[in-house]
């Protein structure tokens, strides 16, 4: 064995010790209650009649999957914890990374909420000078998630000493970064040395006395000046990170859970920020916010304050993160002029980025769409999931079909221990120095650009970053030799600074026409009634609005309605939805709004056909070309008699008539509707019949001047 690797073994049994010497102190919490149920608040607990039951920690589980309970306890601080911090530690025993699927809660401290649990957030600060004696009514909202069917409940009170757990942090942090680094470069060979220095200055031998407190005070103060002084202020290789918790709206589960998992993550990041003053984070989809305004309005007006602050970054373009494949145009531009509209509205921020890290592939129409939606970049990590042909660029210009161009920038976040030569990135990063590292060597365009993106935080609610990410940025902020140096930045910055710096750089490549993505499969064939339905809901929608428009007149325009059915084609376009990949409990709740929605739209169209069609049987015609039609025919198409001018008199814009097809018509006979405007433009139409739709919007070119429409009568 070699002497460096012993001394790397050493610094790294040391760590482990010092992280479990930092926690100095635990008491057993007991007296636990239980009530099924899922409650927003405790006075909804309270009020539900259902008795609160005994809970025993040491013998009792609680059970799922796809469950929910309210865990309550009354408990006093310890006399031993007087004046010291005061930490709540949550375990239920199940140890696997998937938050997404594993059980989460949400506590309530005192009826307030407070933070997110779940498995990587565990820890709960209660309070940094605790009083021996006060009193805390402990809650849990709990969902038990869906890969597990039964549980442990396990809560303590502890001391977790923030000098020890600061000298673990300024230790493991270069130490983490060596798996990365050249065995015999000098950056490792430096760090092992200041390391091992550190670890000579520790006395082990009696925890908690005089002389191990004042060894632990020397090796930091070592630190501070021999790694995180003399061998700081390293910026060749920058790493923007922002921390982000990606939540699917529906996935492997419905959007019932969301509503939750948005509030149990966003509770989450709001403490972190009450604990660590450089935390910054950003979120997409403003479906989400709107999600917690109506839940938590105290949650939401603490993000209000934080964007306020310059440390929330509300951004992301859409009104969720939408599928790109099946999605209208028309569907598309509402996407983006919804969520432009929230996070205007609400936060006073005008989005410039397209944020789709998941979505399962780009349309060719999307750049001209987004620079006309007021777009300037885009941000995707998907394409790295390629199966067969991989992404030669990660920093380029999209140029789409119309010869719109569009900043790009591929993520290229690597997961800790995940080799180089794996394609794969990640839009859940960790901020982890081994991470960072993997990230900088898998970028492709280090002859452009020596800044990556770094989205970092657990999602699906998971919580977004955890306080040891944060304790990493704070060190990796000094700029260690050897490692990128970590900034917390805005998305918008790391774009806008990406935009100055490859600025007419002609090695800067572009990429034409589609994004295709090469992973996921059945995209445009899986759940095919739920992509009928989105069609069929565009369509009448189309219909709807403007029908509305030309009946406002007579009709008020229906805003709040059509916002309303808005909002649930916009969500039932999601990127887990739309496409298919969502479970099927998903389908059977998007199955009862379409119909819903189906019959709204109806409902709203009647009437404003019935505000627009004049009294008697036929064919009723809308002068909608925004000028004098002096000639007007209906005849049959097998004819070519045209027969009665049928507008002798002129048919005024906004005007109509109604044409009375012969009542011994064969009814699968097609009529031609023909028409000129006193300008001269003439155009005919043959879609007109017995057995054609209710409404039937008919094209007409350019020269016509506008569209006219037809409306048939009610069925011979």
């Amino acid at each position: 064995m070699r002497t460096i690797d012993f001394l790397d073994k050493r610094v790294t049994g040391i760590c482990n010790e010092l992280k479990k010497l930092s926690v100095k102190q635990k008491f057993e919490t007991s007296d636990w209650l239980i009530k099924p149920g899922n409650f927003l608040r405790p006075e909804d607990a309270d009020a539900d009649p259902a008795p609160f039951e005994p809970f025993d920690c040491k013998t009792m589980h609680w059970y799922g999957p796809d469950k929910h309970y309210w865990f309550r306890a009354d408990v006093a601080v310890p006399q031993e914890m007087d004046g010291k911090p005061l930490w709540m530690h949550v375990c239920t025993q199940i140890d696997e990374w998937d938050d997404a699927k594993n059980p989460q809660f949400l506590l309530f401290v005192d009826g307030k909420v407070t933070q997110g649990v779940d498995m990587n957030h565990r820890d709960i600060l209660l309070d940094r000078c605790a009083k021996g004696g006060q009193k805390y009514r402990l809650e849990l909202q709990s969902y038990t998630g869906i890969l597990h069917t039964e549980f442990n409940l396990i809560v303590d009170l502890r001391e977790i000493d923030p000098e020890i757990e600061g000298l673990y942090y300024d230790m493991v942090v270069p130490l983490e970064a060596f798996p990365r680094l050249e065995e015999d470069g000098k950056a490792r060979r430096d760090l092992e040395n200041v390391l091992n220095e550190a670890v000579n200055l520790i006395d082990l031998r009696t925890p908690y006395n005089e002389s191990f407190y004042q060894s632990i005070a020397a090796a930091r103060r070592y630190l501070a000046k021999a790694l995180y002084t003399d061998l700081a202020g390293h910026e060749e290789v920058i790493a923007s990170c922002i921390g982000h918790t990606h939540i699917d709206v529906a996935w492997w589960w419905t959007v019932a859970q969301t509503r939750e998992k948005v509030c149990r993550s966003f509770a989450t990041v709001l403490k972190l920020m009450d604990e660590y003053p450089n935390y910054k984070f950003m979120s997409s989809q403003p479906q989400l916010y709107y999600f917690l305004k109506q839940r938590y309005p105290e949650l939401y007006e603490q993000i209000k304050q934080r964007v306020a602050e310059g440390r929330w970054e509300p951004e992301g373009g859409m009104w969720v993160e939408a599928d790109c494949n099946l999605t209208s145009g028309e569907s598309l531009v509402r996407q983006f002029l919804y969520g432009k509209r929230f996070f205007k509205e609400e936060f006073g921020v005008d989005n410039r980025i397209l944020w789709l890290p998941d979505v399962f592939g780009y349309s060719g129409a999307l750049p001209q769409i987004m620079a006309k939606c007021g777009i300037d970049y885009f941000m995707t990590t998907k394409l790295a999931w390629n199966q067969f042909n991989k992404m030669p660029y990660d920093t380029f210009k999209w140029r789409g079909i119309d010869g719109t161009e569009i900043l790009t920038h591929l993520v290229t976040t690597l997961g800790v221990g995940q080799s180089e030569n794996d394609f794969f990135t990640t839009y859940n990063g960790i901020l982890h120095p081994d991470a960072l590292i993997g990230g900088w060597h898998r970028y492709q365009q280090k002859d452009i650009n020596n800044d990556i993106l770094i989205s970092y935080g657990y999602g699906d609610g998971g919580g977004g970053p955890t306080r040891a990410m944060l304790e990493t940025s704070t060190r990796m902020e000094k700029g260690i030799e050897g490692l990128p140096k970590v900034r917390q930045a805005f998305a918008r910055t790391y774009f806008d600074e990406l935009a100055e710096r490859v600025k007419d750089n002609r090695r800067l490549p572009t990429w034409e026409g589609e994004l295709y993505f090469e992973y996921h499969r059945g995209t445009y064939t899986s759940m095919a009634r739920n992509k009928r339905s989105n069609r069929k809901i565009e369509l009448h929608m189309m219909d709807l609005e403007l029908l509305s428009l030309l009946a406002q007149a007579k009709v008020a325009y229906p805003e709040a309605e059509i916002d309303k059915l808005w909002h649930g084609i916009l969500i039932n376009q999601f990127h887990d939805i739309l496409p298919g990949s969502s479970i099927h409990e998903v389908y059977e709740v998007t199955k009862k709004e379409y119909a819903e929605m189906e019959a709204e739209i109806t409902a709203l169209r009647e009437e404003r056909l019935n505000a627009l069609t004049p009294a008697g049987e036929g064919v009723t015609v809308y002068n909608t070309t925004g000028s004098k039609v002096t000639e007007l025919y209906l005849y049959d198409a097998g004819s070519e008699d045209k027969g009665e001018n049928l507008a002798a008199d002129g048919l005024a814009d906004g005007d109509s008539v109604v044409l009375t097809l012969p009542e011994d018509a064969d009814k699968s006979a097609e009529y031609v509707l023909e028409f000129t405007t006193e300008s001269g433009d003439t155009q005919s139409f043959d879609t007109l019949s017995y057995e054609v739709a209710p409404i039937s919007l008919l094209s007409v070119d350019a020269a016509a001047g506008a569209t006219p429409i037809s409306f048939t009568a009610p069925e011979q």
